[in-house]
């Protein structure tokens, strides 16, 4: 081998190995700082693009998850509200079946009238409040100083954009008898009273202060009790098919939601498998690594110390 001043070939070939030591060094102690072995799209850009993608779907899937849980929220306070209005519909049958024993007595009935009364506007009342964030599935209009702004709700079901709606509930409340009838109040719906735009009850349909009336899903003004304990017994049946609706959509939100989450899940997953870094693996590679960028710079002193031994050949 021959020696020259001019090209130390040695010294080349170590700082190269030096330089390429130093480029893999520099990308695994990132790996390591960052817990990532594909941070920017310089690291891979097949994998960074797809990971982006990914990154995305999460963010989306997220916001589904947000809906799907406000959803569950609204049906739950709907079918809370719509349940405690069948307790209430329980105590208007067995005072609509009392008007069979104070057939006589017109202070009674007048008792009786204001009881059922009161039982209407509770009825009413706790429609009203089943709101959620504007959200009214148990009454039929927005247009009421309540906060009501929907009464219907739609929801993002999909990554994809599809959707499901929860209707109105007043349709399934409707009492064949109402059909065509301008309704104000769920318990005109019902058919158990006659509500005003306030979308309270301002009457019964049994009695008028002491005087028993025609049940206004009844015939005529003839008061009949059959039919109208049969009135509220209907008003419970068109509540049941609420409560039932209601707890279908409650199923169908859970099972979305459930799966929602198993969805970002996976998501979160595939990115951690693209983009993570294997630790134990990158601890290793650092002491290589370390290792070997302290035996080039060994090697590269040495090859630097060669030129030096050539003023040896002239003492």
């Amino acid at each position: 081998m021959s020696l020259s001043i001019n090209t130390n070939t040695s010294a080349m070939v170590a700082l190269e190995t030096l330089n390429a030591t130093q480029t893999a060094l520099s990308a695994t102690e990132n790996a390591v700082s960052t817990g990532k072995k594909v941070a920017n799209a310089s690291d891979s850009p097949a994998v960074f693009g797809i990971a982006s993608q990914m990154n995305g779907n999460i963010s989306g899937q997220g916001a589904v998850n947000d809906g799907l849980s406000f959803a569950s929220s609204v049906v739950s306070s709907t079918n809370s509200a719509a349940n405690q209005i069948l307790s209430v519909l329980a105590e208007v049958q067995a005072a609509v079946t009392t008007i069979g024993n104070n057939t006589g007595s017109t202070t009674s009935l007048s008792q009786i009238n204001t009881e059922i009364n009161g039982y209407l506007k509770q009825i009413d009342t706790i429609a009203q409040n089943a709101t959620t964030n504007g959200v009214n599935l148990l009454v039929g209009a927005t247009a009421r100083s309540l906060a009501i702004t929907a009464t219907s709700l739609t929801y993002v079901t999909g990554l994809q954009g599809s959707t499901a709606t929860v209707d109105n509930l007043f349709a399934l409340a409707t009492s064949s008898s109402m059909k065509g009838t301008a309704k104000h109040s769920l318990s005109e719906v019902l058919g158990l009273a006659i509500g005003d735009k306030n979308g309270l009850a301002t009457a019964n349909a049994f009695l008028s202060g002491g005087v028993r009336i025609g049940s206004y899903a009844g015939a005529g003004s003839s008061f009949s009790l059959t039919t109208a304990i049969a009135s509220v017994q209907a008003a419970i049946t068109a509540m049941t098919n609420v409560t039932s609706s209601l707890g279908q959509n409650t199923k169908n939100i859970a099972n979305m939601s459930t799966f929602g989450l198993s969805v970002a899940d996976n998501l979160t997953s595939g990115v951690g498998a693209l983009t993570d870094a294997d630790m134990s693996s990158e601890s290793a590679k650092l002491t290589s690594l370390q290792t070997k960028q302290s035996l080039a710079i060994k090697s590269l002193s040495i090859a630097n110390g060669q030129s030096q031994n050539i003023l040896s050949l002239f003492q």
